[in-house]
């Protein structure tokens, strides 16, 4: 046996009922009572803990991942910065035309495969083995 009860709503969260019922093909009723009856479940507040804590975690993987590809990025700059500034020597005035243009060519071409690479979607980042990253940070303890 059910009792009758009658509530009220606004008109856009009634709509928004209506509109859920006619896409799960369900009463207005049977969303209404579900719904408060998942607001009353003593575990309700347990399963919204356990999935907030499943996303913060996922999120703090991510995050650790992004932290140790930055990380390896900024290193790898650095380190093609300091070689190319400590092997490459001041060109004389008169070659320099000619290595801006060669430069640029070059640049293009660097261009170019970076971009098909992109698009295949290849990564640097995951062509250099876990156990190689992971020894930086241990060394440097």
């Amino acid at each position: 046996m059910r009792d009758r009860m009658n509530v009220y709503f606004p008109p856009e969260l009634l709509r928004q009922i209506s509109d859920l019922a006619d896409r799960k093909k369900l009463s207005r009723s049977a969303i209404v009572e579900a719904a408060v009856a998942s607001f009353l479940s003593p575990d309700g507040a347990d399963r919204r803990e356990a999935a907030f804590t499943r996303r913060l975690d996922r999120l703090s993987r991510q995050m650790q991942r992004l932290e140790r590809d930055v990380g390896l990025t900024a290193e790898t700059l650095a380190l093609f910065i300091r070689f190319w500034l400590t092997i490459t020597p001041p060109l004389p005035n008169d070659a320099q035309a000619a290595a801006q243009i060669k430069g640029r060519e070059r640049f293009e071409g660097f261009v170019e495969a970076l971009g098909r690479r992109l698009q295949k979607g290849q990564s640097f980042l995951r062509e250099i083995p876990e156990d190689i990253r992971g020894q930086g940070s241990a060394d440097e303890s």
